[in-house]
């Protein structure tokens, strides 16, 4: 018999269950969610002392999917789980974002998550699992987590709100909104839409909200079930004294070094204001007293206070713009050659370079679809962050999870403007050749505008900003559009939306706030809107719509459809047909396999691409009643001719209808191999064709006689 402990919250027709006691014992705190059949499993572990000689919170949160969930085994030799796919990491940024901020300031004890898929039923997804389960074992800790948060998807069909929909459902809604919170406020939003008004997106969220609520108290619920005690806990702040000390040292070297305006200048300004007062401040104290971990976390605290008093106390942002002006704003397309689309958009001193790649279906990128969903997507964004872009020396390595994030944020952004009907795969990369602040937003006007570039019939243009937040005891809360990379890091949110003249389409927000006014999350959204329709001003300046031809070194596709009963008739027997055809032409031959009758003809060459299409209609080609047809004559028999007028299809010429006299033998007007005129008479419902000589003749005004 089990020793466990659960509880369970009804969210509309479904029951999310939270349970622990039966897995990791020795844990600091583990617990599963629940939903459908699909569970995910949180263990939570830390260490007892902080980590030596590091100023900041060491926080690990990992997910995987194991194979098993699903019943299957994982592909390979090896016939296990090897690195984490993007997907698993994705889950664990989405995870880790909302809990990060949660904890005690000055807790910097090491603390890991492990989280794993266990079972699935492929109709849930895993990743709002992965948040519940989370803070549910943080909350069964004694760890210094001021929880719980609650996470659900929210989903549109036909304008009702849906309230953790299913894959299917999901594939008919205009929003897809993870949305996280305290039982009171906001901490994460997250998802895509289809040019979504904003206040729809604020509805969205409090629909959510309300569940929100339930399951942060069935958390709380299964605390008290466990006998334990409401956390107490007292964050530890830096000296007052010791804080105060550098201000008066320092303060007014580094107010005159962080508004400097251009990012370069103001950090090496700012990095001799700290080797004096790091000097001065250990005169004071002692070398011993005064580490270098001490006062760079000292010198953080002065240097946030600043600039947060720049703007609450002066309404001074580091760069002198107003709160809501954008930096200077450059868009241009078709900057390299060859390739088959490019742009470079600049906001300020970030700048993004996009590529556009267009394949075919073979190109297109597979999914393991553990979880259920896709299990492909033919539309791709990678976002690369190289150093140079910020100035810095560092070893190139592999991606890294930020630019992975950054990359599936960019994507979700602008993938809802490309037809779903679109014949080729779209690879777009975003190159940061310069950053200082919101490089993700950049990537999406630069990967808007190389699609456009490469002709990609985008049904709007896409644009994205950042808008920050800076708030202070006794005033009121400002908003900061297009935040520098310095203002997010002072401020406590970054909050991207990207989107339409029409409405949104991407949206990600980080708090460093522990929860958002309702207020300020519409503010943020109106805030966008009115910088993205400057921004969209600016692209469409540079391109006012997609061109209309292709590179004339992007592929050719055309897309047929054929009768899927014909299929079999284009392969050919063990595709002899098909493979001729791709070897005469040099052309790459699709045909889906959903037996929907779709064929991709795909070529570098326009001829070859025209030769094949021939080919593809000629072999899959439906008899057409009254239709005259150049035909083959296949077969003689006593009471007429068979005749292959299409390729692979065969009627047949009765006696009667081979001349306008009488016949008393085929042979006396046609032979083997003989090509003949002939008109359809009529197609039976078996397939059968009748085919008349005499009246193909009469027709074109010819003898009947033998030709």
């Amino acid at each position: 018999m089990k020793n466990t402990t659960s509880v369970s919250v009804a969210l509309g027709e479904k029951t999310m269950t939270f349970e622990t006691g039966l897995l990791a014992r020795q844990a600091a705190g583990q617990a599963t969610c629940q939903l459908g059949e699909t569970m995910v499993f949180s263990a939570v572990t830390n260490s007892q002392k902080p980590r030596e000689g590091i100023d900041f919170f060491p926080l690990q949160v990992e997910y995987r999917e194991r194979f098993y969930a699903a019943g299957r085994f994982p592909g390979g030799y090896f016939k296990r789980e090897g690195r984490p796919t993007e997907k698993e990491i994705l889950t664990a940024r989405m995870t880790d974002r909302p809990i990060r901020p949660l904890f005690a300031e000055g807790f910097y004890n090491e603390v890991q998550v492990n989280n794993a898929l266990l079972t699935v039923d492929g109709e849930h997804e895993s990743d709002i699992l992965s948040i519940n389960a989370a803070s549910a074992a943080l909350m069964l800790s004694e760890l210094p987590f001021l929880g719980p948060i609650g996470a659900v998807r929210v989903g549109r069909v036909n304008g009702q709100f849906l309230l953790n929909p299913t894959h299917v459902q999901m594939k008919d809604s205009d929003i897809d909104l993870i949305y996280v919170g305290r039982r009171d406020l906001p901490v994460m939003i997250e998802g895509s839409a289809l040019e979504v008004p904003n206040d729809d997106m604020v509805a969205a969220m409090k629909f959510g909200h309300e569940a929100v609520a339930r399951i942060c108290d069935a958390q709380t619920e299964l605390r008290e079930k466990m006998g334990l005690a409401p956390k107490t806990f007292t964050e530890t702040l830096p000296d007052a004294e010791q804080v105060a000390k550098l201000r008066e040292l320092a303060g007014a070297d580094l107010e005159e070094a962080l508004f400097t305006v251009k990012k370069l200048e103001r950090q090496a300004k700012m990095s001799k204001v700290f080797d004096a007062a790091f000097a001065r401040m250990q005169e004071v104290y002692g070398e011993e007293i005064m580490t270098d971990k001490l006062f760079k976390k000292l010198f953080d605290v002065v240097e946030i206070e600043i600039v947060r008093k720049g703007v609450l106390e002066k309404g001074k942002r580091m760069d002198g713009r107003a709160m809501d002006q954008l930096r200077p704003l450059v868009a241009d397309v078709g900057i390299l050659p060859r390739v088959h689309g490019s742009a470079l958009f600049s906001r300020g001193e970030t700048q993004a370079m996009a590529v556009v790649t267009l394949g075919t279906g073979r190109d297109e990128q597979d999914l393991d679809g553990l979880t259920g969903g896709d299990t492909s997507k033919r539309f791709t964004l990678h976002y690369n962050f190289p150093p140079y872009c910020v100035g810095e020396v560092r070893r190139l390595g592999g991606l890294n999870r930020r630019e992975i994030g950054h990359g599936a944020l960019a994507e979700r952004s602008i993938e809802p403007m490309v037809p779903k009907d679109y014949p080729y795969s779209v690879r777009v990369v975003s190159e940061v050749m310069g950053s200082n602040g919101s490089s993700s937003m950049a990537s999406v006007c630069a990967g808007t505008l190389a699609l456009m570039d490469a002709g990609v019939p985008i049904q709007n243009p896409v644009a994205g900003i950042s808008i920050g937040l800076v708030t202070g005891e006794g005033h009121k809360p400002v908003l900061l559009t297009d935040i520098l990379g310095a203002e997010d890091h002072c401020g406590d949110m970054d909050f991207k939306v990207a989107g339409t003249r029409k409405g949104v389409t991407g949206f990600q927000v980080d708090l460093k706030l522990r929860g958002l006014e309702w207020d300020l999350v519409a503010g943020a959204f109106d805030r966008a809107e009115k910088a993205r329709q400057q921004i969209l001003d600016t692209m469409l300046a540079a391109i006012p719509a997609p061109r209309e031809d292709l590179s004339p070194y992007a592929p050719r596709i055309v897309v047929v459809q054929i009768n899927p009963e014909k299929i079999g008739a284009l392969i050919g027997p063990g595709g002899k047909n098909i493979r001729r055809i791709t070897e005469t032409t040099g052309t790459q031959i699709d045909i889906d396999d959903d037996n929907s009758g779709k064929v991709s003809i795909f070529s570098n060459n326009k001829d070859n691409l025209e030769a094949a299409l021939r080919e593809v209609e000629a072999l899959t080609a439906e008899a057409e009643v009254g239709k005259i047809y150049r035909a083959t004559v296949t077969g003689i028999k006593d009471f007429g001719c068979f005749a292959e007028f299409l390729p692979g299809q065969e009627g047949l010429v009765h006696i009667s209808e081979l001349a306008d006299f009488r016949v008393n033998r085929t042979d006396d007007v046609v032979k083997m191999g003989e090509e003949i005129w002939v008109k359809v008479l009529s197609v039976e419902d078996n397939g059968k064709v009748r085919l008349s000589r005499k009246a193909a003749m009469a027709e074109k005004g010819e003898d009947s006689r033998r030709e």
